[in-house]
């Protein structure tokens, strides 16, 4: 357990872990949840949306700062630079930002540009749109005074000429936590979901991908798109799906898990409300692929869940306190 968790934040969390209830419950006014993240990777984002915090950054501010640390790691291939490409060889990022007053801002297909992050919230801030794509997203990311940078790794283009060979994508659940080797795989993709809570209670909350590797040239998952990838509602709460993208479009799925802590659900059990509807809706389709879901509830309170085991969070409190957890998972090995 990390240095600095006072014993309430130590058996609020141990016992959730204990439990497998994926769930990290609020401790006292004294310590609330700053940060919450998707993956074993968001302890770092989440220390550096802190830092944010702490320098009188708002919630805005802080998740745009954490989701600024694995786009600018080239060891993580699912986000940012260093990400693999798609099948033609481009490496495209998806993000979106939002906050609790309405903001909106996303990018699809954005190339050339790092932190596609911070291009989602200049389209929140200085447009009249919530999302641009492609070539028009580039564009303006470089008008806007964004460096031009070349994405594509040596690594990451050595994996897709590998790839190449055979041509085929076969998703691993889970691959971004496996070892040995870096976040990510050539055969799997994932996010970055990052939901903060100030001190004033403010929320924010932002996604970052470079989506599936190998994908189809102009392929857009779930994840720069509000209420699929993320959400966020003033007074109920946020939430981010992990997983693949195309599951989570069917059923809106951030929106649906807002929605049901909106009627009084837990941001625990909106996640398995979310999951368990995937698993009717989509009965074998869905054999061995991975979706979760991760939700901040207004009151600080954290849920996470997925259909398979191996997803996992990572929570930090105003303190700096910090935690990573595993999710509790409708199924057991994988189907």
């Amino acid at each position: 357990m990390s240095e600095g968790i006072s014993r309430r934040s130590a058996l609020g969390l141990g016992a959730a872990a204990a439990l497998g209830a994926g769930t990290a419950r609020a401790a006292g006014v004294d310590d609330p949840v700053a940060v919450v993240s998707t993956w074993d990777f968001g302890k770092a984002a989440n220390a550096a949306a802190l830092a944010r915090f702490k320098a009188r950054g708002s919630a805005l501010d802080a998740v745009e700062a954490g989701a600024r640390v694995p786009e600018a790691d080239p060891a993580n291939h699912s986000v940012g630079y260093g990400g693999y490409p798609d099948r033609d060889g481009h490496v495209t990022l998806d993000a979106i930002i939002m906050d609790d007053r309405g903001g909106v801002g996303a990018v699809a297909g954005l190339e050339d540009v790092v932190h596609a992050v911070s291009v989602a919230r200049l389209v929140m801030e200085k447009t009249p749109h919530t999302l641009l794509v492609g070539e028009g997203a580039t564009r303006f990311a470089l008008d806007q005074g964004m460096k031009r940078t070349k994405l594509l790794t040596l690594e990451a283009e050595t994996a897709w000429r590998e790839w190449l060979k055979t041509a085929r994508y076969r998703p691993v659940a889970n691959i971004e936590n496996q070892l040995p080797g870096p976040p990510g795989s050539s055969f799997n993709h994932d996010t970055i979901g990052i939901l903060a809570r100030g001190l004033d209670g403010s929320m924010a909350a932002a996604c970052t991908t470079s989506g599936m590797a190998f994908k189809m040239r102009g392929r857009v998952g779930d994840s720069p798109q509000a209420g699929s990838g993320l959400f966020i509602e003033k007074n109920v709460g946020a939430a981010a799906s992990t997983g693949v993208g195309e599951e989570v479009t069917r059923i809106a799925g951030t929106a649906r898990v807002v929605a049901s802590m909106r009627a009084g659900l837990s941001p625990q059990a909106a996640c398995e409300e979310a999951v368990k509807h995937i698993a009717a809706l989509r009965g074998d389709a869905i054999k061995g692929l991975q979706v979760g879901f991760l939700a901040l509830g207004h009151d600080g309170r954290v849920g996470a869940y997925a259909l398979l085991p191996g997803f996992t969070y990572a929570v930090t409190r105003h303190s700096g306190a910090a935690e990573t957890l595993p999710a509790a998972s409708l199924f057991g090995e994988p189907r």
